[in-house]
């Protein structure tokens, strides 16, 4: 006996109730959707390719030396401050007392300048002296020629002492002069020759401060390359400080997802190692310059015959808030997901002001300018008036 086959009737009423279920699904699907992007998704703009990103500060050596200490490693935390690495100070200390010694015997002998001035307006004074005995011995001489009294040969030697008298007193008038152009308009410690002296004095101390290196930042330590023992020269990196607090987002867009994007809209930030449990709020500070191709080692030649175009990213800089970031710390190039909210309103492009500062260095130069006044005073004591106005005493030829 043959099977008994289905109805047609029966077979297409189901599969026509499951087409018009498929359809409705599909309809109620779209429809759904166009809310959801209507509503919602069309005001934000989301992308993985975003990693953490912060300062890394290098630090190397001001001045070089042979490494004696090291008293900071990797992962470890250092303050504003904190010494680092510790450099041989033998030479830098040699090269401080030469300074110092350098500027006490420049104190003396500037001191000494100022003193001349008496002594050679003694001298201009005695010549003027020596000049009016000679002219007084010349005009009896004179007197006395003409009742023969007075030989001419007495008379000669007469005007030949008004001669050398007059000589005299225009070579101690010039020595005064000279010592004056060495001395007016000046003091002991403003003279050129004493800041000279004081400016090694600064600048060695300040070379013999720095073979102590200290961290600029806070933070924690990384790619420490320094040994113990190791000859180094001004420059040379020894490790690195990252100041966890000073991180941010370097979220790289499409770009094609750019045209609505401004600074100053609010992000919503998850880091994978975390999860979506934690949410960072972040604010969108900047964009880049360029694209990333841009700016690499080696940037595409797009003009080239062989050209393939390709979509481009601009990395955007996401600001943090820091209490968030403080309460559950990021590491630089972890990966995130950023997600922004293009409905509020921003600016294309804005001058972010940054501020970048430390103050760990500025001791040294205080440090420095009080070596040089302590050297200057215990050499410099009993000195005359600053910037003496003695005026050269010329007396005029007859």
């Amino acid at each position: 006996m043959s099977e008994a086959l289905p109805q047609n009737g029966n077979g297409n009423g189901t599969r026509n109730r499951n087409l018009l279920l498929l359809t409705a699904f599909l309809i109620i699907a779209a429809i759904a959707f166009s809310l959801y992007w209507f509503l919602y998704a069309r005001f934000y703009v989301e992308t993985d390719d975003a990693y953490v990103s912060g300062n890394v500060v290098q630090i190397s050596a001001q001045v070089g030396g042979t490494v004696t200490a090291i008293k900071a490693d990797d992962t470890q935390i250092v303050k504003a401050g904190q010494q680092l690495v510790t450099l041989d100070a033998a030479d830098t200390q040699i090269a401080l007392a030469q300074a110092e010694a350098a500027l006490a015997q420049t104190v003396r002998q500037t001191r000494q300048l100022f003193l001349n001035n008496d002594t050679l307006e003694a001298n201009v004074n005695a010549a003027v002296a020596n000049l009016d005995r000679a002219r007084n011995d010349l005009q009896r001489r004179q007197a006395g020629i003409a009742s023969g009294a007075v030989s001419v040969e007495d008379l000669s030697h007469a005007q030949d002492a008004v001669k050398n008298a007059n000589a005299a007193l225009d070579q101690a008038n010039a020595s005064l002069a000279a010592n004056h152009a060495l001395t007016d308009r000046t003091s002991v410690t403003e003279h050129p020759n004493v800041l000279q002296a004081a400016t090694q004095v600064h600048n060695a101390y300040l070379n013999y401060a720095r073979v102590n290196i200290v961290a600029p930042v806070a933070g924690f330590v990384s790619k420490r390359s320094v040994q113990l023992g190791q000859r180094i020269a001004a420059g040379s990196p020894l490790m690195a400080i990252v100041p966890l607090e000073q991180i941010w987002i370097d979220a790289n867009f499409k770009e094609g997802q750019l045209q609505q994007i401004r600074i100053g809209q609010p992000v919503e930030v998850v880091a994978d190692v975390y999860g979506s449990a934690v949410k960072y709020k972040g604010t969108i500070v900047g964009f880049s310059a360029g694209t990333g191709s841009a700016f690499s080692l080696l940037p595409a030649q797009n003009a080239t015959g062989n050209w393939i175009k390709v979509v481009q990213r601009i990395p955007v800089r996401i600001a943090l808030d820091p209490a968030e970031v403080q309460a559950h710390p990021l590491r630089i190039g972890l990966s995130t997901t950023a997600t922004v909210n293009v409905g509020g309103d921003g600016k294309a492009l804005e001058a972010v002001p940054t501020n970048y500062q430390t103050n760990v260095y500025n001791d040294l130069s205080k440090q420095a300018d009080e070596i040089v006044d302590h050297i200057i005073r215990d050499n410099a004591s009993g000195l005359p008036a600053p910037a003496r106005k003695n005026k050269t005493i010329v007396i005029p030829h007859t």
